[in-house]
């Protein structure tokens, strides 16, 4: 059910990327020029088309239909997505245990503020480390967790 992700993936990772990032980080950074008009599914789909090193480091939840991804950079996740609809279905647990299990990653950084995110890492054995660094060009914070 967990497979890199190819070309014809793009357009579902890009609708489950821009869904999430309105749900989760939209209330957070309130930005409706970014959220609404830069953050689009046809300009995003075309960057992973662009792009194969996104393509070579996204694993997708695929039984029929593409559910979910997640990306990995070294012993990194870098991202970790399920469609809205679908969440609490064992989809993002899935993902997770392919990335440690499969794919040695042992960290990640989360929003600090999102809470929901941090609980499902915890659940899954990451524990905060007590560092800390700033989003890119906001004033939020990021996380780190570790396994």
């Amino acid at each position: 059910m967990i497979r890199q992700a190819n070309e014809k993936d793009c357009a579902r990772i890009a609708e489950i990327e821009v869904f999430n990032y309105r749900l989760n980080f939209y209330p957070i950074f309130r930005n409706d020029d970014f959220y609404f008009d830069e953050l689009q599914v046809p300009s995003l789909m075309a960057e992973y088309q662009q792009n194969e090193a996104l393509l070579h480091t996204t694993y997708v939840y695929d039984d029929g239909v593409v559910k979910g991804f997640i990306r990995i950079r070294g012993n990194e996740i870098v991202k970790l997505f399920v469609e809205p609809v679908l969440q609490g279905q064992g989809i993002g647990a899935a993902l997770l245990e392919y990335a440690v299990g499969e794919k040695n990653t042992r960290c990640l950084w989360a929003l600090e503020k999102n809470a929901r995110a941090i609980a499902f890492y915890q659940r899954h054995g990451f524990a905060l480390t007590g560092e800390r660094k700033l989003e890119e060009d906001t004033t939020e914070y990021l996380v780190k967790m570790q396994r």
